[in-house]
Formats: C-alpha cells, structure tokens, sequence
C-alpha cells in the first residue's frame, strides 16, 4: 500500500513486487536461519452473540463446519464450543507455550472477559497485540464506525492488560483497516496481510509503518475450514514441512520468517495439541531457530533495515516524472510523458518496473517517433564527444568504455566507421557501450555493418531499451 496518487493519475495500488527476487538478509540474531512466531489468537469472548450486542449468533472457526449463523437467537452449541477455548483450550495450550516468546492476538472485549487467562499470559512473559474490539467481520463498516471500534478497542486494551497495544491485527479487515491503523500512529507493527516471508515497509498515511506479516495456511483455523487438516498429523506435516523450506533457504542464505497461527478452542484440543508439540520438538531440534514474538522481531528489523527515503516513480506528478526520466531515452522525454499515463504502481518503482513502462510507451510508438529516439543518439566517439557536447549519461557511458580516450588511429576507424554506418542506415550505430569494451565495442560495429536495415532498426532499438535499463538501475533499487 503507498499514498493515494494525485486525482486522475491511473496507479494501481497493490505492490505486486515486495522485496523483489533477492529479499534481504534479515540478519536474525546469533546467525539464526529462521525465525519461528507463533500466534494464539483469543477470541473467546469476543464473537458474535446475542449477548454481545449483535445481531446474531457466530458461525465462523469452529467444530460445526459450515454453520449459518442465527439471526436473533442465541446458538448454545456455538458458544460452548467457544467456551471451551477459554476454560480448557488456553490453559492446555499455556502449559506447552508458557516457556516460549509468544504473540497473544487478544481481542479486547475477550480480553475483558478471561482476566485469569490474561493474567497468565502477563506472567509468562507474552506479547499482548490487538486483535480488535469484537471477532466480527468489519468489511461493510464504514470508516468512521471501524475507526470508533479500534480507539474502544486500544482503550479496553489498556484498562484491561495495563499497557496499549504496539501490535494490531483485525482480521476480518476492510479494505480501510491497514490504513487506519496506521493513521493510529501508536502501533510498531501491524499484521493484516499475508503477503510475504519477511517484514515490510508501507508508505501509508504519510508515514512509513512495519508490516510483519501473519499466514492462514500455517495455521489451525484449517481444522474448521472445508478444505483443511482433519488430523493432527496433517497439521504436524504442513508446518514440519513449511519449516523445513524456510530453514533450508537460511542455510542458503535467505532466512525468512515463520508464522504460526493458534486458536484456544481449536488446536487447544486433546486431539491436536500433540501435533503442535512434534512441531515445537522439531523445530528446537535444529540449530540457528530463533523463536521470537512479533514485538522482537518488529524491534529487530527497524534497527536493522528501517525505512530508506527513495524515488517513488508512480507517486510523483507529471512534471517531477519527467523531469526525473525524461532523459533515460536520449533527448526524447516523450517517452516519459506517455509512460507517466499507464497504470503505474510500487512494482514501478524499481528500476525493472519503470523500464518496462518506459520500453512499453516506446514500443508503442511509431516507427517514425522510434527513429527520432535513435537520431538522437551521438555518434560513438564522434565529434559531439570531442566538444565535450554529450549528456551527462552518454559522456558518462563512453568514458567507461574508454572512448574518452583514444589514440588517433583509434578516433580515425570510429569516424570511418561512423560515416559508413550513417550512410548505410541513416542512423547513428547505438550500443550499450557499458556492456563492452573497445574491442568489443568496434567488432559488433563491423558485424552490424553488415546487417539489412530492419535488422539493423531493431536491434538499435534493443540496444536503447538495453540503455535505459542500465541507466534506471543507477537511479532506482
């Protein structure tokens, strides 16, 4: 998520790209290959009931898969199933994770609810998040009601547990809820998204906010789920083998995260809780595992990879964009200009992105327009070079291939070499020098010579688009 562009900009908000292909070393503490989260989310409660003030009964995440919720009627079997969460479920689950760095998603009327339950998990140390006001669906509420239930939320919270919460997870969110947190202005992380192994930086509100983000798959809800875990044993084996993965791509030099998503009345379960152990056991089994609450983990990557101030391509106005690419194909900013009217998003911030919108509008051209794009290329070496007369990334791009530097035999076979292209083409014979050497540089000039014109049209326009691409990786990540 980044800012809202300006009015009648085509931006498309969602970053389809995130840390790209090479994410960064998250440098876990002690060299850890991994880091292992789990979640107990507390909801029990907190859900749908008549006595609640709602509307009707709750039907979601428990043993009844597939219940309808009761309109204007209390539903005894669901509520008891949530009971049980709160009366066995927690305590089963707290004998087994008392010892280890856990993240409680509470949701605060719950929390209200189970003050034995949030005494303990104060005593063993547990980081105690938000999980919002009540365990109920927020996508058709407005943005004013949504925002009235996180403040009561944040104050139930703090009257309850003694503290804030610095963690916020809705869930059930709305389209508005990452941004309203963040508007909040009070939370280190947040977690309403799914969308990567390792935390992330979001442009939202104006400020930069940390997302470490949660799973679903990972995690017991799939007990309750058509399509789910029905023994404990597939639920041993999908996080064994999550585990596995992401351990293997730390030895390899990728450490990632690992979520781990719990619910008292689900895997608080006799028939269940076992599997969570052979996990627990597995996983302490190796060596480099970092189990960590998400306020460590949040606390450990600001300190180690905080918010970096860079070029947003898709956020600046027309004119910012222009003048920032306008030169990326040689004298032709219109290239820019067209490129600035697509759809652009955080993928397009990077330098892969915008060439690809860049080369897109160029592409789309004429043939004529494509042509004016290669007139104005200098001749390699040629006397716009001598007067010292060339853009700063031309001259910059010559220099590296030494061209800035020849002997006079050297300057005599560029201008005959020049002249005889120009004759043959009526274009300049354009390179991207930074690739080659001199050698190089002069043994593809005599084999393109020999090119016919279309030939020789494409691949001096491959050879712009190759440009740009090098002189976009020197302005963008």
């Amino acid at each position: 998520m980044e800012e809202e562009p300006e009015t009648g900009m085509n931006r498309y908000p969602r970053d389809m790209i995130g840390h790209g292909p090479n994410p960064p070393d998250p440098q876990w503490p002690n060299g850890a290959k991994i880091a292992v989260q789990v979640v107990l989310n507390y909801e029990e409660g907190g859900e749908r009931c008549l006595l609640h003030g709602d509307a009707e009964s709750e039907a979601f995440l428990s043993e009844i898969v597939g219940a309808d919720p009761w309109p204007g009627q209390r539903h005894w079997n669901m509520e008891s199933i949530y009971e049980y969460g709160a009366r066995a479920g927690f305590w089963r689950l707290h004998r087994l994770l008392k010892d280890l760095p856990v993240t409680v998603f509470g949701v605060a009327t719950a929390l209200a609810r189970s003050p034995e339950q949030v005494a303990a998990m104060k005593a063993s140390g547990w980081e105690i998040a938000s999980h919002g006001l009540k365990w109920i669906d927020y996508r058709d509420f407005s943005e004013a009601e949504e925002r009235a239930h996180m403040d009561e939320a944040i104050r139930l919270h703090e009257l309850v547990v003694g503290e804030r919460p610095r963690g916020w997870y809705t869930g059930r969110c709305s389209v508005n809820t990452v941004r309203i947190a963040a508007e909040e202005g009070g939370f280190d992380w947040l977690a309403d998204s799914y969308a990567d192994d390792l935390p992330c930086w979001l442009r939202v509100a104006g400020r930069e906010q940390l997302v470490v983000p949660y799973t679903l798959d990972a995690n017991d809800m799939r007990f309750a789920t058509a399509q789910g875990f029905n023994a404990g044993d597939q639920f041993f084996a999908y996080l064994r083998d999550s585990f596995d993965a992401l351990y293997a791509e730390g030895l390899a030099g990728a450490p990632k995260m690992m979520s781990v998503g719990l619910h008292c009345r689900l895997a608080g379960r006799p028939g269940r809780i076992m599997a969570l152990k052979r996990f627990l056991d597995h996983a302490r089994s190796h060596e480099g595992v970092w189990f960590a609450t998400r306020a460590q983990i949040a606390r450990h990557w600001a300190a180690v990879h905080p918010p970096r101030d860079r070029l947003r391509p898709s956020q600046m106005d027309r004119d910012a964009f222009v003048a920032t690419f306008g030169g990326v194909f040689e004298h032709s900013p219109w290239v820019a200009e067209r490129a600035f009217e697509l759809e652009l998003g955080p993928a397009h911030d990077r330098a892969e992105g915008l060439h690809n919108a860049l080369v897109r509008a160029f592409r789309a051209a004429t043939e004529r327009e494509r042509l004016d794009v290669l007139l104005a290329h200098p001749d390699l070496a040629g006397k716009l070079a001598q007067a010292r007369r060339l853009t700063p990334e031309s001259s910059a791009e010559q220099a590296q291939a030494g061209l800035d530097a020849l002997t006079d035999e050297e300057r005599a076979t560029f201008t005959e070499l020049n002249a005889a292209y120009r004759a043959r083409f009526g274009f300049p014979f354009i390179i991207a020098v930074r690739d080659h050497d001199k050698a190089a540089i002069l043994a593809a000039f005599r084999r393109r010579l020999e090119n016919d014109r279309d030939t020789e049209f494409a691949e001096s326009c491959a050879q712009v688009e190759r440009i740009a691409r090098l002189r976009l990786r020197e302005m963008l990540p």
